[in-house]
């Protein structure tokens, strides 16, 4: 079992937390405690690392901005939980395929909780309900230390993703919470997903809000 910082929920901009993430990483110790980050974004559509090195075209009013991360483009807005996850892999012995698994198991419980199936997809990180998704992963690991992390859609304006291919993906629907008839806010949800989230992970400290 493993402690673990939790940072209570705020809106951000997404590029103030990617500089806090890495940041973080830069500074952090083979002593340091991993963290968990809960935040809500200003309107942001990113980009993961294979998209970030070429020319991108605006989008509107909202946005665009190159991340390090793994994975396509995808969006973030008000109403969407994005949980991230500052862990030590090496000290648990995990590779990114184990911390995929944990984070995609974590979501599929939170639905299974409100009667709702979840489901995985081969070679499409993420988590589904139907044909539609609902929870996106991107990830980086860097000296063995994982930074970013999973965003969960709450109850949200989903019309931004229509001017995208979520995750690369044409024709990709998404839903949420909401749509579903999970009711509750993003901080609500917060909480629920934090149960299996430190389940999965194996941390023992309980959030702090």
């Amino acid at each position: 079992m493993h402690p673990v910082k939790v940072r209570p929920l705020k809106r951000q901009v997404y590029a103030d937390s990617l500089a806090a993430m890495q940041q973080f990483v830069d500074k952090r110790t083979a002593s340091t405690t991993d963290e968990i980050w809960l935040t809500e974004h200003e309107p942001v559509f990113t980009l993961g690392r294979r998209l970030s090195s070429k020319p991108f075209p605006q989008l509107g009013d909202i946005p665009v901005v190159a991340s390090d991360r793994g994975g396509d483009i995808t969006y973030h807005g008000p109403g969407q939980l994005v949980v991230y996850l500052l862990s030590d892999l090496r000290r648990r012995g995990w590779g990114v395929r184990q911390l995929v698994t944990a984070l995609e198991q974590s979501v599929i419980d939170l639905l299974a909780a409100e009667s709702i199936l979840g489901q995985r997809r081969s070679g499409a990180p993420g988590v589904y309900v139907a044909d539609c998704k609902i929870a996106a992963l991107g990830l980086r690991v860097r000296g063995g230390y994982s930074y970013h992390g999973l965003s969960l859609n709450v109850n949200m304006d989903l019309g931004p993703f229509k001017r995208i291919d979520p995750c690369g993906y044409p024709g990709l629907e998404v839903t949420q919470c909401a749509d579903l008839g999970i009711e509750g806010s993003v901080a609500t949800l917060a909480d629920h997903l934090l149960k299996p989230l430190f389940r999965h992970l194996g941390y023992t400290a309980e959030p702090e809000y």
